[in-house]
């Protein structure tokens, strides 16, 4: 949907980061819409992953201890921590990269290191807010194609965009227009 479309509201309650006004939302059989605060956060480490536009990173940390922050929040040792983190760096491609500042990296490197923080935990579901905005064609293509490897290996993506190509390498595609799902399209059959 277009901006304004009530896209990134559903975002956040999806990941929990605000509660729906009304009615009820379900999220691994749990109703989410009136736990408290501290609850939300906990589900949100344990079951979900995010990626932003603007890459979220730490400036001052290195990419290793940019992916590792998820874990610090679960209270995890800095032993088993660095292990998954550097497991997730490489997995997108940044194995050689861990020591690097987010200003030493280019663009796509930046999204890469906020995919893989919202991979280190393992989440259910990874919620990507237009995570290409900021990207050139190609490099958002590799991106995409990242996102497209980690579904095809079991993960639910939520990709929040207005840009109709980027939405196409989804399985399904639902319109928002002024809050409301006005349309849902199966691009490709699972």
């Amino acid at each position: 949907g277009p901006s304004g479309s009530g896209k990134s509201t559903l975002m956040h309650i999806i990941g929990c980061l605000d509660k729906p006004d009304y009615g009820e939302y379900f999220l691994n059989g749990k109703d989410v819409s009136k736990i408290h605060d501290d609850e939300l956060a906990e589900i949100r480490n344990k079951f979900i992953g995010f990626v932003f536009q603007t890459f979220n990173l730490i400036p001052r940390m290195n990419a290793l201890n940019n992916v590792e922050m998820p874990l610090v929040y679960r209270g995890e040792n800095a032993r088993h921590r660095r292990d998954r983190a550097i497991s997730a760096l490489r997995e997108v491609g940044l194995g050689h990269r861990i020591y690097h500042n987010p200003n030493e990296l280019s663009g796509g490197e930046r999204q890469r290191v906020a995919i893989a923080r919202a991979l280190v935990t393992d989440p259910a579901i990874i919620i990507a807010d237009e995570p290409t905005g900021n990207l050139d064609s190609k490099t958002g293509a590799e991106i995409l194609s990242l996102f497209d490897e980690l579904h095809k290996k079991g993960k639910t993506i939520i990709m929040v965009t207005h840009q109709r190509e980027v939405a196409e390498i989804a399985s399904k595609i639902l319109h928002i227009k002024d809050g409301i799902i006005i349309d849902r399209e199966i691009i490709k059959e699972m």
